[in-house]
């Protein structure tokens, strides 16, 4: 990577992301089928021509931003271990949740999830990419090995992970990060006794 790329690469990061952050801003206002490309232009302090230098209109605007945070979710998980690693859920503390951090982190655009009129892919979104973390990156043991249909067992836990995250959002994170970890992992100690991180099939 040159030192030109470099240059010339972050301020289009820099002024992509203050499109993204004021779409999120103006659905909260005023719901996302009502947001126009002017919109976008007049909160973020950009004119039409910026604009359609990055993106082709808001739906690929949405499309990106939508993409970004879902991956940035996917990659935030395998964080606190290394390939292959076992660990048993009575070792678990606050730093085997990054992935919260991450959607704390990113709390401005994760609260669009409390939204009817939302960013398309949202609601489905998030659920489902949980599912695929749980269904890639883990192997599961349960309590006592009790045989489970595995397949049915991940999207169980997968889609109560999901609920815990959403029933957070929705609170407007009332419960502090370190709270809500630490009933996630007393819940999670009641069903699974250990897993094997195997990594992100996409890394």
């Amino acid at each position: 990577m040159n030192d030109e790329f470099i240059v010339t690469s972050q301020p289009r990061n820099r002024t992509k992301e203050h499109l993204k952050m004021a779409l999120i801003q103006l659905i909260k206002k005023k719901g996302y089928h009502a947001v126009s490309v002017k919109d976008i232009v007049d909160q973020s302090g950009y004119n039409r021509s910026t604009f359609y230098l990055h993106y082709q209109d808001k739906f690929v605007l949405a499309e990106e931003l939508l993409s970004q945070k879902l991956e940035g979710l996917r990659c935030s998980v395998g964080r606190p271990y290394t390939h292959g690693q076992k660990v048993y859920t009575n070792k678990l503390n606050s730093e085997s949740f990054q992935i919260v951090d991450y959607i704390h982190e990113h709390r401005d655009f994760f609260e669009l999830i409390r939204y009817d009129d939302t960013l398309p892919g949202l609601h489905t979104g998030f659920p489902q990419t949980i599912l695929k973390i749980y269904e890639e990156q883990f192997i599961f043991e349960t309590i006592n090995n009790s045989p489970v249909n595995m397949e049915y067992f991940k999207y169980y836990t997968a889609y109560g992970f999901f609920g815990l995250l959403n029933n957070w959002i929705l609170s407007g994170f009332r419960e502090s990060r370190e709270a809500f970890i630490q009933n996630v992992i007393e819940l999670t100690k009641t069903h699974i006794h250990s897993f094997h991180y195997v990594g992100d099939k996409l890394d």
